[in-house]
């Protein structure tokens, strides 16, 4: 296992922003390629797919790609880690799943809070287990008020959406029924953690994010294809695919998200990562509403409060990652 040193906790926290950043980025694209297919799952299996062509030729033509090659099958045959880590990404297929299945019911807004708060419970109970690189993180007293902190400012800043009914709303009069669809996003941001866990864990072994990424994108375009397969023999095609280019760009951005969080959660932990990346998403989305609008969109004082409140609440998460390693570390 390399022993590589860890990042400062402001500049790990700056990457993890940074990539959050490119979320609501690939999910306005992956949603207007989805409206043009008007195939919410051909979307995601295209998103995939241009994914994992990135990384097969990244992984060839850089010599730290072909490197963490040649360490997959040893670390599998070794069992240097549990072998169903390589099917991580099929969670990141079922987080599409849930967007595909579950947005056009709850709306943006609450599918956001129950992802968010999915994530935010199960990044405590991984650190606590110790399950990524990072070794066991305690559950402290700041640690949870952070996580709390975090999951209410996500809820105040997209609050202005909940009003707005039809795609921002929930599209159901009866509150019992949306129970079962909030379930799923809830349990699909719950899965996310043990996903960045268990590419964090690939990546010490294979030393490189890149082959982690790569094995990530090759189970999740499994799942996906499969899906689509099935969907395709029920209910047939959908329309072509689009010529503009713009429409391929969210495969790229995902990579670039993966792999950072496979990255960063040997220095930060699971929990830190992932709040981190939560608020580059919320920054993201008030920077997409601001300067490319979509119709309809209206940046209420809410959005900014609660998207700074986020910013706080990490830095208090944070806080005693700051000061010092765990004993055994």
């Amino acid at each position: 296992m390399t022993h590589a040193p860890r990042l400062p906790l402001p500049v790990g926290l700056l990457l993890a922003v940074s990539a959050g950043l490119l979320v609501p980025v690939q999910g306005r694209i992956n949603g207007a390629l989805g409206t043009v297919l008007a195939d919410g799952l051909a979307a995601a299996v295209v998103s995939f797919s241009t994914g994992l062509v990135l990384m097969i030729a990244i992984s060839l033509l850089l010599p730290k790609g072909r490197a963490g090659l040649a360490q997959v099958l040893p670390a599998l045959r070794e069992r240097r880690f549990p072998r169903y880590y390589v099917l991580a990404g099929g969670i990141g297929a079922l987080f599409v799943f849930a967007q595909s299945f579950t947005v056009g019911l709850l709306g943006v807004a609450l599918f956001t809070v129950a992802a968010v708060t999915g994530q935010t419970l199960s990044g405590l109970l991984v650190d606590r287990m110790g399950i990524g690189p990072a070794g066991k993180r305690p559950i402290t007293g700041i640690r949870v008020l952070g996580s709390v902190l975090t999951v209410a400012a996500v809820a105040w800043a997209v609050s202005p959406r909940f009003a707005s009914g039809g795609a921002d709303g929930s599209g159901a009069s009866d509150p019992m029924a949306l129970v079962l669809p909030v379930l799923l996003p809830v349990l699909a941001g719950f899965l996310m953690s043990f996903q960045q866990a268990m590419n964090g864990t690939a990546t010490v072994h294979y030393r490189t994010p890149i082959t982690a990424t790569l094995v990530n994108f090759v189970a999740g375009s499994i799942v996906l294809w499969l899906a689509w397969l099935i969907k395709l023999a029920a209910a047939g095609p959908g329309h072509a695919l689009p010529g503009e280019w713009w429409y391929y760009l969210g495969g790229p951005m995902g990579c670039v998200f993966i792999a950072v969080a496979a990255f960063l959660v040997r220095s930060l932990g699971v929990l830190v990562t992932g709040l981190g990346m939560i608020a580059g998403q919320l920054l993201g989305s008030l920077a997409l509403d601001l300067a490319l609008p979509a119709p309809g969109t209206v940046v209420a004082l809410p959005t900014v409060v609660g998207t700074l409140l986020t910013l706080a609440a990490i830095v208090l998460a944070s806080l005693p990652w700051s000061r010092g390693t765990l004993k055994g570390r």
